[in-house]
């Protein structure tokens, strides 16, 4: 298992130097996702065709964790069947509350760099806040 400082960077990384974050006007699917505790805002924009996520971007503002946790979401299901996002999205939900066995938790790749945020109440809606969001927009197809 990585050490922290590991996590640390993949999270600095993501947050720095976010590779989806950016408007998608050719998006089809748009929602907002909003963490009103601590104001983070984003809005998630994905382009579907036949069942596939082609593309995927996400617009907004927020703390370090909300921006790093959506961009690595999206690294993981642009290319992938819609069922695929949705297994992805389980097995994170499933890893935040402390429910996921190790096996699972590195089939997450880099979203395991989130795995100890169940230890920080106040953080957990800011990391959740993508893959809510995602959940949200995948029941609106």
């Amino acid at each position: 298992m990585p050490n922290r400082s590991f996590y640390h960077e993949i999270l600095t990384e993501h947050n720095l130097h976010p590779m989806h974050k950016h408007p998608l006007p050719e998006a089809n699917v748009v929602l907002d996702g909003v963490n009103p505790s601590c104001g983070d805002e984003i809005t998630l924009q994905l382009r579907l065709e036949e069942g596939k996520i082609l593309e995927g971007a996400f617009v907004g503002e927020g703390c370090a964790i909300s921006q790093a946790s959506v961009d690595i979401m999206l690294d993981q299901i642009i290319g992938q069947d819609i069922e695929f996002a949705r297994r992805r999205l389980r097995l994170f939900l499933r890893m935040i509350q402390g429910e996921a066995d190790e096996a699972e938790i590195e089939e997450l790749e880099e979203a395991s760099a989130l795995r100890d945020i169940s230890h920080m109440p106040a953080r957990v809606k800011c990391a959740v806040l993508g893959w809510h969001t995602l959940e949200e927009a995948l029941d609106k197809v």
